[in-house]
């Protein structure tokens, strides 16, 4: 990972990526100056892209699995035109949900709602952001990083399961796998240690992850 990871860090940044760049490096000169440790927990994006491929064998296994037991004698497979055209056209629209998502939950615990919040794009990936540009409490984060997966993803595999709908399911399964690099994200915060009493989240303004201010 290192060599991929090092070479996305040295990409060519849009105007809306410097500007944020220059502005986290005021932050971070503030917090260092209050007393504040920074550190960096971010991820490759290339890498999340391979974490979800393996992420979704048990996904699939488990969501089909209880598809099956709770909707004996259905196929858990898009069967016609019609559903495969929605199914696709859903993908598209809640990619960009799943961004909104981000920055409306994380709206709810910044200082100055959607004011601190941009969307973007990075051509590079063809991947649409959403990213708070500014410290958050470390519970409003994880929210604001888990709740796309949780909206888009597991409420439509509990929906398909109850209901037998493999068009729901198979738009619940691509949405939970998409949201591996989240699930990387909040791994690596809730598994963090250290002896500071006071932790700040700030979401990484060009890579994904983000940077811990502690003390």
């Amino acid at each position: 990972m290192g060599r991929g990871f090092d070479k996305e860090k040295a990409r060519k940044l849009s105007p809306a990526e410097e500007r944020r760049l220059k502005k986290f490096e005021e932050v971070c000169a503030d917090m260092e100056t209050m007393g504040y440790r920074k550190v960096e927990l971010t991820i490759g994006i290339v890498w999340a892209n391979v974490v979800a491929i393996f992420l979704a064998i048990p996904i699939v296994v488990i969501g089909v699995g209880l598809f099956a037991v709770n909707n004996p004698g259905v196929i858990p497979i898009i069967g016609n035109t019609r559903d495969f055209l929605i199914f696709f056209i859903s993908i598209l629209v809640l990619v960009v949900i799943h961004e909104l998502i981000h920055g409306f939950t994380w709206s709810f615990f910044a200082e100055n709602g959607m004011k601190d919040i941009e969307l973007g794009f990075m051509k590079q990936y063809l991947t649409p952001y959403a990213t708070c540009c500014t410290p958050l409490k470390k519970a409003g984060y994880i929210m604001g990083a888990a709740m796309p997966m949780i909206i888009l993803g597991i409420i439509p595999l509990i929906i398909a399961i109850a209901i037998g709908s493999a068009l729901i399911l198979s738009i619940g399964l691509i949405m939970t796998i998409a949201a591996g690099g989240d699930i990387m994200i909040i791994f690596k915060l809730l598994t963090y240690r250290s002896d500071a009493g006071e932790k700040l989240i700030y979401d990484h303004p060009t890579q994904a992850g983000c940077c811990i201010f502690e003390k």
